[in-house]
């Protein structure tokens, strides 16, 4: 299985958790949001070995996606990293990590959603 790993964005606490209930209730297929209150290497890869078993998923393929993310988007890193310091304490940042085919197949369903 090939992994894809992305940061999205800030979202406050709270709202993020409700977000996740949500979610989980829908059983998104092989996706998952992890939110972090600090933008490091060590607390994503945390976040997604704590996920990926109950996925299913390969920890080592995931934890080297996250790694290979980390490697190639420095700029990407550095924006994210400011804009959550800027944010405050009570909120998160938020990633996507999932496998590709059901990220493809999610983001089909979607332009092909009338």
């Amino acid at each position: 299985m090939t992994y894809s790993f992305d940061i999205l964005g800030i979202s406050p606490l709270l709202h993020f958790f409700n977000q996740q209930h949500l979610q989980h209730s829908q059983q998104r297929q092989c996706v998952e949001y992890v939110g972090t209150r600090k933008c490091t290497l060590d607390a994503f890869i945390q976040s997604v070995e704590a996920v990926s078993p109950k996925r299913g998923w390969d920890v080592d393929d995931v934890v080297e996606t996250v790694i290979n993310f980390w490697v190639n988007n420095s700029d990407k890193i550095s924006y994210w990293r400011e804009r959550l310091k800027d944010a405050g304490k009570e909120n998160l940042l938020v990633a996507r990590i999932g496998d590709i085919e059901a990220l493809r197949a999610t983001f089909d369903a979607l332009f092909n959603n009338d």
